[in-house]
């Protein structure tokens, strides 16, 4: 990693500065291994999808799978990464009982995947983590426990399973601001399709380096928390060992550079093993596998065939509909929702007002439902159809809360698009008009209810006259009273101003 040029932060844990770098082994989206044809599905008995080079038979060679070269050229177009035109396969050298070769295929000296940035927001801040590499590698086995006594089984079906392990530089300030990188990484490898994003299968594994420091004093000694499976247990996992560290450091102790392992039952991480360096690992050259060698064309012809990214995608929303940065990120956390938006958007035709209520109301009943895009109650072109009626002033806003309530109910187009756009106007003028909703905004009908009210108030009229600004509340709530809430305040405010000019 290269040398720390990020400036202290603003907040300090009792007096230390918080220093972390990620590792994330992100598993390729491919139907096959890296180095052999056995199938990666999820799931199977244990050795039913492990052939002869996963086994590491004798005689048994890798073949290199495409398929994974290009998923790690797409993730390097994707954070504006360097993809070196030839990059080279070692053996790192180490003893598992689930390692079958005694040795892990991986990249060293010259990753495929070199540099590139991953930027995001945090507390409406703009934040950036740069990359050192991404290199290509294969996953080892499983070590199972659980149904034996005594002793461990071994399952190869993961073995040789292709990996893009992406390695960032020690940037990251805070244990809040590594989970919103972590957070960001799962959407881009997501977004672009060369991860699944699972978590809870290993398909997305983060590993923590930590470490606390004093401001302006060399990076401490780290320790690296492995296998970090969740975003809820990522948080716990930094924070407990954050805290551990510095009373060590506190109490006189030294920080022994280790691997750890966080325990959720407890909520502490444990040590597992001293921290290898890459000397311990002897890599070398492996002979079995020629230079990877990708040509300008492979990547220029992957760039043009690349779906829109979610960071240009976030540059247009701001260009081209007026958002703010902050927004347009919230906007591109997953393809489902900037669809959704851009729909919404489409049909009522004010973008600025279809993001506030796409990533407000309906992402809060969203979260409340542990439901996403892919799955909303009320489709968006019936959203936009809303909305464009608020605007319009034929709608108020509690009058939109309740049409998604409506649809929160009784929805008949779960998913979020499929209808037409005179099939959306039918349906939603119908729920309108069903519940009363519809504001009044004949000008003529208006003006003699305020009349009306008028006459009725008459000393709230003096009181506002003579300057009291609480009477003249008092008859705007009158008015709203009148129309029995359907009446465009804003429309009520401007008549009864006029009437007590």
């Amino acid at each position: 990693m290269s040398k720390d040029t990020k400036s202290p932060p603003d907040k300090l844990v009792n007096g230390y500065e918080v220093v972390i770098g990620f590792e994330t082994h992100t598993q390729l989206t491919t139907k096959s291994k890296i180095f052999s044809r056995a199938s990666t599905a999820f799931g199977a008995e244990p050795n039913t999808q492990a052939s002869a080079v996963d086994f590491a038979l004798p005689g048994a060679l890798p073949v290199m799978n495409r398929g994974a070269v290009q998923r790690a050229i797409e993730f390097g177009l994707a954070v504006n990464a360097h993809i070196a035109e030839k990059s080279i396969f070692a053996r790192k050298n180490y003893f598992y009982p689930d390692l079958p070769k005694g040795y892990q295929i991986s990249q060293f000296e010259i990753p495929v995947v070199q540099g590139g940035v991953v930027e995001f927001f945090l507390d409406g801040e703009k934040k950036s983590v740069r990359l050192v590499r991404a290199h290509l590698e294969e996953d080892a086995g499983k070590s199972l426990h659980e149904n034996f006594i005594g002793q461990s089984g071994i399952d190869l079906n993961r073995a040789g399973t292709p990996l893009l392990e992406i390695v960032t530089e020690p940037d990251m300030r805070s244990t809040a601001e590594a989970v919103a990188y972590a957070r960001e990484l799962h959407k881009i490898v997501t977004w672009i399709g060369i991860c699944d994003g699972n978590m809870q299968e290993g398909s997305f594994r983060c590993d923590a380096n930590v470490s606390v420091r004093k401001p302006g004093a060399e990076l401490g000694t780290r320790r690296e928390i492995k296998n970090l499976n969740s975003f809820k247990f990522m948080q716990q996992a930094m924070d407990y060992e954050v805290r551990w560290q510095i009373e060590q450091i506190e109490d006189g102790h030294a920080i022994q550079q280790a691997t750890v392992l966080f325990d959720p039952d407890t909520g502490e991480t444990r040590s597992m093993r001293s921290k290898e360096d890459a000397a311990d690992y002897r890599y070398f050259p492996d002979p079995d596998l020629p230079p990877l060698v990708i040509s300008r064309e492979w990547v220029e012809q992957t760039r043009s065939e690349m779906s829109e990214l979610p960071r240009v995608m976030a540059a247009r929303f701001v260009a081209d509909y007026g958002l703010n940065e902050y927004d347009a990120g919230q906007l591109t956390q997953s393809k489902a929702t900037a669809a959704y938006f851009e729909k919404v958007a489409a049909v009522c035709k004010q973008p600025k007002l279809a993001s506030n209520w796409v990533m407000g109301e309906v992402s809060r009943r969203l979260n409340e439902d542990k439901l996403d895009f892919l799955s909303v109650p009320i489709t968006a072109k019936q959203f936009g159809v809303v909305l464009s009626r608020l605007h319009n002033g034929s709608l108020f806003k509690n009058g939109v809360v309740q049409v998604i309530d409506h649809f929160w109910r009784h929805s008949e187009h779960p998913g979020g698009f499929g209808d037409s756009d005179e099939e959306a106007q039918q349906v939603v003028d119908a729920i309108i008009e069903a519940k009363g909703l519809n504001q009044a905004t004949d000008s003529g009908e208006l003006e003699k209810i305020i009349d009306e009210v008028l006459a009725a108030n008459a000393k709230n009229v003096e009181e506002v006259r003579a300057g009291n600004a609480k009477a003249f509340n008092a008859l705007v709530g009158q008015a709203m009273k009148a129309t029995k809430g359907k009446a465009n305040p804003a429309q009520v405010n401007e008549l009864l101003k006029k009437k007590l000019a």
